[in-house]
């Protein structure tokens, strides 16, 4: 069993003064080190502590991280990110150039496209100068005068992090409930603004998660809390002018495997009780009407069945893959929807994935997957004719825009590619015309015509054609010689469509290749590729994603000596994994809040989220499971490589990713290292899993990174 206390006598943490420069007696230190200088890498303390599973014996030397209430964790912590300012300190220049480009590059006072809600139109803008956003909107028409709704840069002052998690306006339009993090551990507070009088009112509810809707009395609201391990598990009711503990426990979840959620549909005549978990989910229906009545179940949770639904007159549209893994959708009457009442509309099929379905009067809009791109296919419910809208690249993304109206024959939607910002259009349904609302604007003088595209693809171990997305800059392009940076994620069944990044053309003008890896594990080619790439297929990710960047660099993409990849989150254990297989393959990594310590975390039920990621990894409690996630878990198979650089980006109040996960992997490394190499931690003190807060502290994150990279590359000079 894991053992809880640390060793007495280990009560020094040179760490801190080792990274300041402070001298420190030869008994603290390795050796007889009495004087260092700041640039040395912080020494992480040695204290195994042994865990046996399955009569394996494994020993981490630094599970003492974990204990945040420990001065010394935070003080090693600080010394890393001193090494690593101290470490890049010779691009801070650099840095505030790259800063300045990206900066330079978009508009910084600017409005999203308003939608329209019951003949009100809703924006967000921001000002130059502001980190924030601040919402608005306009009654009648678009030439009303501007009400201000809520001004984060007012609610953030004097907060070194800032969220708002939902903003959510009463149906009669006369208030909106919000909630705020000030940690970034995605606990929120909820309030409510009269917008008639400007007051808040005296209802705050603590410690709530995103979901909050209202019913259509416009004085009840359903909201959705976390319990001990992070797991979104209950659905409270409270009601306007009454107190907390007099809220109603509508529904609490035992099953820890299970998230709660909760919704309105389009039409807002229902509201809709989700609970589900990776492969299985159920759905209760209340008429927004009656919000004091009962949840009522449509059809119970099945082992492996999903099923989502949307509502539309006399019948419920649902999204299901009861008839296969792909999804299909099929109807049923709104007084007896229970699955023996299902009847086909689209029938599954096994070369497209259903994955997002929505109604409005006349119309339903399915989006589907073909071939690693998504399509649109309108239906007219009136005269049962359908078709596909048309979009002009090869490889793009689009996603819904903001469609809040039931009664319309427009649908919104956001457009992108590698080389298009994003574009925002209304379709009509019927006429099949479409209006450019706004194309984000790239300031300087960007020509999408020095820039190209491409989808080609590498052959895995197994003989699976895997796609890769890339773009470059066409005059900077020598064959075998640009440097090139590989992106990879492959897990959740999550697709990396490729979009647009302004901020990216800093890397593309000085000659950098980007590239997307679609690994198995992700969702890009449809259900069954997502389930060639989990559990016990798993390292079909990894080798996915050694393929791709070999097949790039032997078609002359990237220049062998210059290939860096990045991943996030779970594309951050990708990274880490492939380091372990292929230490030779690249010159650089750069993983941010990387979930890297998979077997200690999977092991561990208290950690937030660790059961209900049981059907993604394994539950490594079953012996086969133990052996198999041990065999790629990137901190368990750290050892005297020839790593090349590394920095790790993460946070100390990460919900998701727990900071100690990178914090020890990154000690680890640095034991083991057999090379010149530099490993770097940046860990920011003051936020969550998205980093920082602010848009322009974010930006600040990027122009380091890219420092990182070109500085590695031996790119750091001035855009071309």
């Amino acid at each position: 069993m894991m053992q809880s206390h640390r060793p007495v006598g280990v009560l020094f943490c040179t760490l801190a003064l080792l990274s300041a420069g402070i001298t420190v007696s030869s008994a603290e230190t390795p050796e007889s080190t009495t004087s260092v200088s700041h640039s040395l890498p912080p020494i992480a303390r040695v204290i195994p502590v042994a865990d046996t599973t399955h009569g394996d014996v494994r020993v981490d030397d630094y599970a003492w991280m974990r204990d945040r209430d420990d001065p010394e964790v935070i003080a090693y912590l600080e010394a890393e990110n001193t090494y690593t300012e101290a470490m890049m300190s010779h691009t801070e220049q650099f840095q505030e150039d790259l800063y300045d480009e990206i900066i330079g590059r978009i508009k910084e006072t600017d409005l999203t496209v308003p939608y329209r809600k019951d003949g009100y139109f809703y924006y967000w803008r921001s000002e130059e100068g502001k980190q924030y956003r601040i919402f608005c909107r306009k009654t009648g028409s678009l030439e009303a005068e501007e009400e201000i709704l809520l001004d984060e840069n007012i609610l953030a002052e004097g907060r070194d992090y800032f969220d708002v998690g939902t903003v959510s306006m009463s149906p009669n339009h006369l208030m909106v409930a919000y909630s705020v993090d000030n940690t970034g551990a995605e606990h929120f507070t909820l309030q409510v603004l009269d917008l008639v009088t400007g007051e808040l009112l005296p209802d705050v509810l603590e410690d709530v998660d995103y979901d909050v809707e209202w019913a259509n009395d416009h004085r009840t609201l359903f909201y959705t809390t976390m319990g001990e391990a992070e797991r979104t598990d209950t659905l409270g009711r409270h009601v306007l002018g009454t107190d907390r503990e007099d809220d109603v426990l509508i529904h609490h979840e035992p099953d820890e495997s299970y998230w709660v959620s909760v919704y309105r549909t389009r039409s807002d005549e229902f509201l809709i009780l989700g609970i589900g978990k990776r492969t299985s989910s159920e759905e209760w229906i209340l008429c927004a009407d009656d919000p004091l009545g009962d949840f009522e179940l449509i059809e119970p949770r099945t082992p492996d069945m999903e099923y989502y639904i949307s509502h539309h007159g006399d019948d419920f549209y649902i999204r299901t893959n009861a008839g296969g893994k792909n999804f299909e959708v099929v109807k049923a009457p709104v007084e007896t929807p229970s699955r023996e009442h299902w009847t086909s509309v689209v029938p599954h099929r096994d070369d497209v994935r259903i994955e997002r379905l929505s109604c409005f009067r006349n119309h339903l809009v399915v989006a589907e997957r073909e071939k690693g791109l998504r399509q649109v296919r309108i239906m007219n419910l009136a005269d049962g004719t359908e078709h596909y809208v048309e979009f002009p690249e090869p490889t793009y993304s689009v996603w819904p825009g903001d469609n809040e109206e039931y009664d319309t024959e427009l649908v919104r939607y956001s457009y992108s590619s590698l080389v298009t910002p994003r574009s925002i259009y209304d379709y009509n349904m019927n006429t099949r015309e479409q209006e450019l609302l706004k194309q984000t604007e790239v300031l300087g003088g960007y020509d999408a015509t020095l820039y190209r595209s491409e989808r080609v693809y590498a052959t895995a171990d197994d003989g699976t054609e895997v796609p890769i997305s890339l773009v470059y800059r066409k005059d900077r392009f020598e064959s075998g010689r640009n440097p090139l940076t590989l992106n990879g994620y492959g897990a959740y069944g999550s697709s990396m469509d490729p979009w647009f990044s302004s901020a990216r053309l800093s890397l593309l003008n000085r000659g950098v290749v980007v590239a997307i890896a679609h690994v198995r594990g992700g969702g890009e080619m449809g259900e069954e590729w997502y389930e060639q790439g989990k559990m016990f297929n798993k390292k079909n990710t990894f080798t996915d994603f050694i393929a791709c960047a070999e097949h790039l660099v032997d078609e002359g993409y990237g220049d062998p000596d210059r290939a860096g990849m990045t991943g996030g989150s779970a594309g951050g254990l990708l990274v880490g994994a492939v380091l372990n297989m292929r230490p030779d393959l690249f010159s650089l990594a750069v993983a941010s809040v990387p979930f890297i310590d998979v077997l200690n975390t999977m092991l561990d039920a208290s950690i937030p989220l660790t059961v209900g990621e049981y059907e993604e990894w394994g539950n490594p409690n079953e012996p086969e499971y133990y052996e198999y996630i041990k065999s790629y878990s990137p901190y368990d198979n750290v050892g005297p490589h020839e790593y090349p650089g590394v920095l790790v980006t993460a946070s100390l109040n990460d919900p998701r990713v727990q900071y100690w996960e990178p914090a020890k992997w990154v000690a680890k490394l640095r034991a083991n290292w057999v090379t010149d190499s530099t490993v770097l931690l940046k860990m920011n003190m003051g936020a969550g899993h998205g980093g920082a807060s602010g848009r322009y502290d974010w930006y600040r994150d990027i122009a380091f990174r890219y420092a990182f990279i070109l500085d590695s590359f031996g790119a750091a000079g001035d855009e071309e």
